[in-house]
C-alpha cells in the first residue's frame, strides 16, 4: 500500500487538489495522509504576557476545531467521487510546513506527495519561490503539483522529458508502472539542442530496451527548450507531466514570468517532479 502525503489548508485550490489525490491514490493503490499545519506566535520570553498560555492553549484549540469541521468535508468530497474506501488518516501539527513535510515524510516513510499550487499560473507558481517549489527540493520522494485551474481527468497520456541518460532510466520505469495501471501511454520527449551530445545510438537502444512497455519517444531539434515543453504539453494532449528535478534552476528558468502569455495557451495540467536515483 503506497502512502500518499496530502498537505493542506483546506482552501479552493488544496479541495481541487484533494480530487487529484484520491483519484491518484485510487491509480496506485495507496492511502492518504492529510497533514494540516499551522504556526503560533513567537514570543521574548522576558515579554510573556500573564495570559500568554491562555492565548496559547486557545489558538491550538481553534485549530483543532478548524481541522474537525473541515475533514466531514473533505470525506464527503470524497464520496460524492464514489471513492470513499481510499483510506484517510490526519496530522495536525504546528510549525513551518516545510519542516513538518519533511519530518512526516520520513516518519511516516511516505512514497509520494500530493499538493495544489496558485498563481499567474500553476507551473509558474509550483517553481518559482513557492512553497511547492521548496518542497520539491527539500523532500527525496515525487510531488505530485496540482495547479488550480487543472480540473481532474482521466489519466491516458502521461508526458515525460528525458536527456536519455542513463539515470533517467529509472524515473521513467516508475512512470510506466503508473501508465500501466490507469492503462494510459507515456509520451518521452527530448529536446536536441544544438549543443546536444545525445548520439543517435543512445536513442535507437534506449527506443529498443523499451520497445515492448507503452511508450513513444519523440525527439525534437530546437535550442527553445522552454517553448518545445510547452508545445508538447499542448499537442500531445498530456494529462500529466513528468519531469526529473536536474536541476533547481532549470525549473526556474522553465517557467519564469515571461511565459505567463505562452502558458494562458497552454492547458494547465499536473506535473509530478520526480528525482534522480
Amino acid at each position: 500500500m503506497k502512502k500518499i502525503l496530502f498537505p493542506t489548508d483546506f482552501s479552493k485550490v488544496a479541495n481541487n487538489a484533494f480530487i487529484h489525490a484520491l483519484e491518484f491514490a485510487k491509480i496506485v493503490k495507496g492511502e492518504l495522509l492529510l497533514l494540516h499545519t499551522f504556526e503560533l506566535p513567537i514570543v521574548d520570553n522576558q515579554f510573556i504576557p500573564d495570559n500568554y498560555y491562555n492565548i496559547f492553549d486557545s489558538l491550538q484549540l481553534a485549530q483543532f476545531d478548524m481541522f474537525k469541521e473541515e475533514i466531514p468535508k473533505l470525506r464527503e468530497l470524497a464520496k460524492q467521487r464514489n471513492l470513499e474506501n481510499i483510506k484517510l488518516s490526519h496530522k495536525l501539527m504546528d510549525g513551518d510546513l516545510i519542516y513538518a513535510i519533511k519530518k512526516v515524510v520520513k516518519e511516516e516513510k511516505i512514497d509520494f506527495v500530493v499538493m495544489g499550487t496558485s498563481g499567474a499560473t500553476g507551473w509558474e507558481s509550483f517553481f518559482i519561490g513557492s512553497n511547492t517549489g521548496a518542497i520539491v527540493t527539500a523532500v527525496d520522494v515525487p510531488v505530485l503539483s496540482v495547479p488550480a485551474e487543472a480540473q481532474f481527468e482521466k489519466i491516458e497520456t502521461i508526458g515525460f522529458t528525458t536527456r536519455f541518460r542513463e539515470k533517467d532510466k529509472a524515473p521513467l520505469r516508475q512512470v510506466i508502472k503508473i501508465a500501466k495501471k490507469t492503462h494510459a501511454i507515456v509520451k518521452c520527449l527530448y529536446v536536441k539542442t544544438s549543443k546536444s551530445d545525445v548520439s543517435e545510438e543512445t536513442i535507437n537502444q534506449w527506443k529498443t530496451e523499451f520497445e515492448n512497455e507503452p511508450v513513444k519517444f519523440s525527439v525534437v531539434k530546437s535550442d527553445a527548450v522552454k517553448d518545445t515543453i510547452l508545445d508538447f504539453v499542448s499537442h500531445k494532449n498530456i494529462d500529466i507531466l513528468a519531469m526529473i528535478t536536474h536541476k533547481r534552476n532549470f525549473f526556474s528558468e522553465l517557467f519564469k514570468p515571461s511565459l505567463t502569455q505562452k502558458l494562458s495557451n497552454v492547458s494547465i495540467v499536473p506535473v509530478l517532479a520526480m528525482h534522480e536515483e
